[in-house]
């Protein structure tokens, strides 16, 4: 059973930093799609960022690009999610995911992922 666990989550003033980390366990594909998406209170869940689990392609949201930078390190079967430049809005429940498909088309669907992170809390005050 594949497990994702998030971590790093917190409270931070406007154009803070924060990581967050997302330990995998379980997994058996040896390839496939990671991501981070987040919800704020009342708004649907988003995308955040993505990347596969080979290659050094990445994909963010127009909100982020140029402040968050998703990284992995197989070795431990965790990825990250570096965030500069934290804004009020980026306020928001962090969540983790990840497919065995290369959603090459779909990465920013959350839909699409068959497993989930329980969520960890960013709070960036003004």
């Amino acid at each position: 059973q594949v497990q994702l666990v998030e971590s790093g989550g917190g409270l931070v003033q406007a154009g803070g930093s924060l990581s967050l980390s997302c330990a995998v366990s379980g997994r058996t594909f040896g390839s496939g799609t990671m991501a981070w998406f987040r919800q704020a209170p009342g708004k649907e869940r988003g995308f955040v960022a993505a990347m596969y689990y080979t290659g050094a392609s990445t994909y963010y949201a127009d909100s982020v690009k140029g402040r968050f930078t998703i990284a992995r390190d197989n070795a431990k079967d965790t990825f990250y999610l570096q965030m500069n430049s934290l804004k009020p809005e980026d306020t928001a429940v962090y969540s983790c995911a990840v497919d065995p498909r290369i959603l090459s088309s779909s990465y920013s669907n959350y839909f699409v992922y068959q497993h989930w992170g329980q969520g960890t809390q960013v709070t960036v005050s003004s």
